[in-house]
C-alpha cells in the first residue's frame, strides 16, 4: 500500500452518529464535570446507545475533566481506548480524527469525543495573566512584546488585520460583514446566546474599540458549556438511531515557528496574513478528494472575524486579498458560494473552542439545522486559528 492509499483508506469508514451539548451561557452555575456529563448522556442519547456501550473517550488536554472522571459519572465500566489532544481551539477536529485511528485500528469501536469549559463564569481563556516583571530567557520572545502591552490573543489578531488592511485594502466594514452573518444565524437559533439581539452595521461599526482595528462584535463570546459526539465505524453507524454522518476526511497540520504557542511566535512568520489553514486545506482536500467547490456549507473556527477572513482565502474560497469584497458581497450568507457558521458560530452561538462547529456540521448534513443549507451534503469543519491546526471534512451517507 503507497502513502497516498493509506492516507485514502479512512475515507468515509466512520461515521459520527450522536450529537450532544449543554446549554451555552456566562455562568452555568455547576461544575465541568456536570457539564462533560450531561453533553455526552446526549450525545449517547441522540446516537441510541447506551454508556456502556462507549469504549474510547477522547479530551483536550487543556479542559479539567479527565477521561477517567467522565467513564465514572457515566458509569461505564471498563475503557479500551483514551487520549487528550490539545491546545484548545486547534484540538476538536483533530480529536474526531483520534476517534477515527482508534477505531480503524480495532482499539475502540465506540468514542465519545467530549470538551466542556467555564470560559465566562471560570477561566476566561482571552484575558492576558500580568506581565512578569523580568521577560525574556529560555527561548521566550516576550520581550518582544510585553513591554509593549502587547499581552491577549485579541491584540495578536488584531495586527493580524492591520496588515491585511494594509496590504490588500481591506475595510472595518467587510468585517463587520462577518459579524453580522454570524448574528443573524444565531437570531434562527433558539440556543444561540445572542438569540434575540440583533446587530446592525451601524451598531457594529459603533462599539467600542477593543484592540484596534477590532471592536466588541469582532470578538468571540466566553462560554460556559459543553459539547460531545460519539464516532463509530460506518458499518455500525447503519444500526444507530439517526442517519449516520459520515466522516470523509481528517487533517492536521502545522506551520515553521520559532516556538510553538497561539501568541507572539505567530507575528515572527514570513506572512501573519496566512492561518496554518493552507497546509491543512491542502492535505484534506487531498485526502477527501474534494475541493472548495464541493463543499456545501462550512463552520469555519472564529473566535475572531479576521480568522474568518483569512480562512475564506487560505481554503481557496477566494483568492489571496480578494476575501474583503467576498464577504461584503454577501458570499457567506445563505443562498450563496459558502454558507458559513449556520448556527452563530462562535461570535454569536457560543465560544466551546471549535466544538459547537462539529455539532453544527452534523446538524447541517441530517437536515436538522435552524438556518438549513437545502441539500447539503458536504461540510466543512475547520479548527484552524494559528499553528497547529486540525480540519474534517463531512458528508451525507
Amino acid at each position: 500500500m503507497t502513502a497516498t492509499d493509506e492516507e485514502f483508506s479512512h475515507r468515509d469508514r466512520c461515521a459520527i452518529v450522536g450529537i450532544g451539548a449543554t446549554e451555552y451561557s456566562r455562568d452555568a452555575g455547576r461544575s465541568d464535570l456536570t457539564l462533560a456529563t450531561q453533553a455526552a448522556l446526549a450525545a449517547i442519547e441522540d446516537a441510541g446507545l447506551a454508556p456502556g456501550d462507549i469504549d474510547g473517550i477522547v479530551r483536550c488536554d487543556m479542559d479539567t475533566v479527565l477521561h477517567n472522571d467522565l467513564a465514572d459519572s457515566l458509569g461505564i465500566r471498563e475503557l479500551t481506548y483514551w487520549a487528550q489532544v490539545g491546545p484548545g481551539g486547534v484540538a476538536p477536529c483533530a480529536m474526531v480524527g483520534q476517534a477515527v485511528g482508534a477505531i480503524l485500528s480495532g482499539q475502540a469501536t465506540a468514542v465519545l469525543v467530549f470538551r466542556e469549559l467555564r470560559g465566562r463564569s471560570g477561566r476566561r481563556f482571552g484575558r492576558s495573566a500580568a506581565p512578569d516583571a523580568k521577560v525574556g530567557g529560555a527561548g521566550s520572545y516576550d520581550e518582544f512584546f510585553a513591554p509593549h502591552g502587547l499581552l491577549t490573543p485579541g491584540q495578536i489578531f488584531a495586527v493580524m488585520a492591520q496588515r491585511h488592511m494594509i496590504e490588500y485594502g481591506t475595510k472595518k466594514e467587510d468585517l463587520g460583514h462577518i459579524a453580522l452573518t454570524c448574528r443573524a444565524r444565531a437570531n434562527t437559533n433558539p440556543a444561540a446566546q445572542m438569540h434575540a439581539r440583533t446587530l446592525t452595521m451601524d451598531q457594529y461599526l459603533s462599539a467600542r474599540p477593543i484592540a484596534r482595528p477590532l471592536g466588541l462584535f469582532d470578538f468571540c463570546l466566553e462560554t460556559d458549556g459543553a459539547c460531545a459526539v460519539v464516532v463509530t465505524s460506518a458499518a455500525r453507524a447503519r444500526d444507530c438511531r439517526k442517519p449516520p454522518v459520515l466522516i470523509r476526511a481528517v487533517a492536521q497540520g502545522s506551520v515553521p515557528d520559532p516556538q510553538p504557542g497561539i501568541q507572539f511566535p505567530a507575528l515572527m512568520r514570513a506572512s501573519i496574513t496566512e492561518l496554518p489553514a493552507s497546509s491543512v486545506a491542502r492535505t484534506l482536500y487531498r485526502r477527501a478528494g474534494l475541493g472548495p467547490r464541493d463543499v456545501d456549507v462550512a463552520q469555519l473556527y472564529d473566535c475572531f472575524t479576521i480568522t474568518v477572513l483569512l480562512q475564506l482565502e487560505d481554503w481557496g474560497f477566494c483568492a489571496k486579498g480578494e476575501s474583503g469584497q467576498f464577504v461584503a458581497d454577501g458570499e457567506i450568507d445563505l443562498g450563496s458560494a459558502v454558507p458559513i457558521n449556520t448556527k452563530g458560530g462562535h461570535l454569536s452561538e457560543g465560544y466551546i473552542h471549535g466544538m459547537n462547529h462539529i455539532l453544527e456540521g452534523v446538524r447541517q448534513i441530517r437536515g436538522e439545522s435552524t438556518s438549513q443549507v437545502p441539500g447539503a451534503e458536504v461540510c466543512l469543519v475547520t479548527s484552524t486559528p494559528l499553528p497547529p491546526g486540525s480540519a474534517l471534512m463531512l458528508r451525507a451517507a
